[in-house]
């Protein structure tokens, strides 16, 4: 190939206009934790909004859902926010570890988030799932999770300090977090179907980022009548909320016609 310059003649600089890109209305950032499959597959399908647009980070972490290993997730944080699109525009920051925002603390998230982006919006899965359980005006709620037992009842205890009760709770007990991205629909619909056959619940709430539940969700709320939520449905809407992008889609969920 030759290498010669072309001529002074045969080349153009061209002028150009510039618009506002792809996220014209919004640009949401998420954080993926390193062993998560899901997340940013079910944030695809929920996320088609005209000039909607998000930008994902991961950061690492064990797979190993436990207590100690999700703590140290935290001095993890701002670097890879930091990595989201720097020094342009974001509207939000999403945080996609549910177990880790509670074991962290929602608040310490934020200032980890804040320390790459000050003044930021932010959410998390469980951040997002209160917001959307208000939203939906429940009151008792089923909890579906993949976690150990230690894990769902420090999370049955988050959500009810929250003034939210969960009369019910039922797991899978993985600790893996590979494992439960390859827990199956036919799994999650059984679980879910079973739990909001009960009187005592409003609601379902399948907490963990790796389950894939999303695009179950507007079959399974015919089938029981009752709101259902996932850790990454929440989040998306949450995010999508918080950057005022309020379009009215009901056929996502009831959660996405609020």
């Amino acid at each position: 190939m030759s290498t010669t310059s072309l001529r002074q003649d045969a080349y153009m600089k061209l002028d150009c206009e510039f618009d506002d890109g792809i996220a014209s209305r919004a640009a949401i950032g998420l954080v993926v934790l390193a062993t998560d499959h899901t997340i940013e597959h079910e944030w695809r399908q929920l996320l088609r909004q005209d000039g909607v647009a998000y930008y994902e980070s991961r950061l690492e972490n064990s797979p190993d859902i436990t207590p100690a290993r999700l703590a140290e997730i935290e001095s993890r944080i701002a670097p890879a926010v930091g990595l989201l699109l720097p020094g342009e525009r974001l509207d939000v920051v999403a945080f996609g570890c549910t177990s880790a925002s509670m074991v962290i603390g929602e608040e310490r998230v934020f200032e980890r988030i804040r320390e790459a982006r000050p003044g930021i919006a932010c959410t998390t899965p469980i951040t997002a799932a209160i917001a959307a359980l208000a939203a939906l005006e429940v009151r008792r709620v089923a909890l579906l999770t993949p976690y150990v037992r230690t894990i769902n009842d420090f999370m049955r205890d988050y959500i009810d300090a929250r003034g939210i009760g969960v009369p019910r709770v039922a797991s899978f007990e993985h600790a893996d977090d590979n494992e439960v991205a390859r827990i199956d629909a036919p799994s999650i619909r059984s679980a879910i179907a079973q739990l909001a056959q009960h009187d005592d619940t409003d609601a379902v709430f399948v907490s963990c980022t790796s389950l894939r539940v999303a695009s179950l969700i507007p079959q399974l709320e015919a089938q029981t009548g009752k709101p259902v939520l996932s850790s990454n449905f929440a989040m998306a809407w949450h995010a999508l909320r918080l950057a005022a992008v309020r379009d009215s889609e009901p056929q996502l969920g009831q959660l996405f016609a609020v």
